[in-house]
């Protein structure tokens, strides 16, 4: 327990922290953009769909990952993939956030008219469509927060856990609030894309270290 409280154990914590917070707003707004075309009744399970599907992939991602990095060159190439996030969210970072708002709305149900329809028009989608926006949009992100994770709480397992909790949590009560709260105050994410940036380019330095032999170099 004592191992928790290192200096290495805090630092990866504190990062995991800002990897989850950063992470957790953009599936929000992924979520809420993919239910944004469903009307009241069948917004709310959309909406759980993907927090359930979140869930799920995580915990299943977080098993395979764990065992995954211990597989010599795979440390290198998930640094790589995790620099590929870094750019995809620097990007997204610098564009205008019109998707945002609809997103937010979205969640917040503030788009729908009295009678529960959406604003504007009739549903754009179904619900079947909308599920499975959210399911495969929710397989490359868990895939990334789990990656930037278990890459932060290297031999801490205990963080690596409580990573995964607070990301579940996170999405489960506060997801809609999170997205706001990144949207409102962007310096929070580009603190936490610089946590990401630092992850990847640690995992590719270990990367590097650990396949090194097999090339000769």
């Amino acid at each position: 327990m004592m191992e928790f409280f290192t200096p290495e154990a805090l630092s990866a914590l504190l990062q995991v922290i800002m990897i989850d917070l950063v992470l957790a707003g953009d599936n929000a707004i992924v979520i809420g953009l993919a239910a944004a075309g469903l009307p009241k009744e069948q917004r709310s399970k959309a909406i759980l769909v993907g927090i359930i599907a979140a869930t799920v992939l995580r915990i299943g991602f977080a098993l395979a990952t764990t065992q995954l990095l211990q597989i010599v060159g795979l440390l290198l190439a998930g640094g790589v993939l995790l620099l590929w996030v870094c750019w995809k969210m620097w990007r997204e970072l610098r564009t205008p956030h019109l998707h945002e708002d609809e997103a937010n709305e979205a969640l917040q149900n503030a788009d729908l008219n009295a009678d529960g329809t959406v604003a504007g028009g009739a549903p754009r989608k179904t619900f079947s469509q909308a599920a499975w926006q959210i399911v495969i949009a929710d397989v490359s992100m868990s895939l990334d927060n789990v990656l930037a994770v278990a890459g932060a709480a290297h031999e801490h397992p205990e963080v690596l856990i409580f990573g995964l909790v607070l990301s579940i949590a996170l999405m489960g009560i506060a997801a809609s609030f999170i997205a706001r709260l990144l949207n409102k105050h962007r310096w929070i994410a580009y603190v936490g894309l610089a946590v990401i940036l630092y992850v990847s380019l640690e995992m590719i330095w270990r990367g590097y270290h650990e396949v090194a032999p097999y090339l000769g170099v």
